[in-house]
């Protein structure tokens, strides 16, 4: 099947099933994933998704799908913010190569997100230069979940962050014409 010409629909099947697989311990993938499978690439690249995903050593996109060299045209950034750059390369990926999808992908446990929320929570969190940057992008997206905690355990806030913060970054995507073209999901919490 030539991936470029996967519709928005096959494509989030085969991920949701690709996660399945890797949830249940059925991964087929590290057949996928060999180095001889890299030839098959070497001239171009027909992605059948965009993923836009967190840099989280946990989340490693193509083993939490159980997909192989070149089916997902991955970015990673902590907190999967978005950036001018990013959403280029998003572009780039959605006018060049085809696909049809782009995920925005959040995960349970998001550093990013939780440094974001406890400097919400308290005023005393100290942050460097550049992770500023980062949480800065964050923050604007679970700000109203902090005013309104009230009977919501941490656990349960930082979840609602987490997708608040991947609502965030769709809606952020809509604003490019490219990505609008295809079909924006938000995966909160995938594998």
């Amino acid at each position: 099947m030539n991936k470029g010409s996967v519709s928005a629909d096959e494509a989030l099947t085969m991920l949701e099933d690709g996660n399945a697989r890797f949830v249940g311990g059925e991964r087929c993938g590290d057949s996928y994933q060999r180095h001889t499978k890299l030839e098959d690439h070497l001239d171009d690249q027909s992605p059948f998704a965009i993923v836009l995903g967190c840099a989280d050593s946990r989340v490693p996109v193509e083993i939490i799908f159980d997909v192989g060299l070149g089916d997902l045209f991955v970015i990673r950034v902590a907190g999967n913010v978005v950036t001018p750059a990013l959403i280029g390369s998003v572009e780039l990926a959605a006018e060049k190569l085809g696909p049809r999808l782009v995920v925005v992908l959040g995960h349970s446990g998001c550093g990013a997100v939780d440094i974001a929320l406890s400097t919400l929570e308290s005023n005393d969190v100290e942050t460097s230069g550049y992770v500023n940057a980062i949480l800065e992008r964050i923050r604007p997206a679970i700000e109203p979940l902090v005013g309104n905690a009230e009977g919501l355990n941490r656990n349960e806030l930082m979840a609602r962050s987490v997708r608040a913060n991947v609502q965030a970054v769709v809606c952020l995507l809509y604003t490019s014409p490219s990505p609008r073209d295809a079909t924006l999901s938000g995966m909160p919490g995938a594998g």
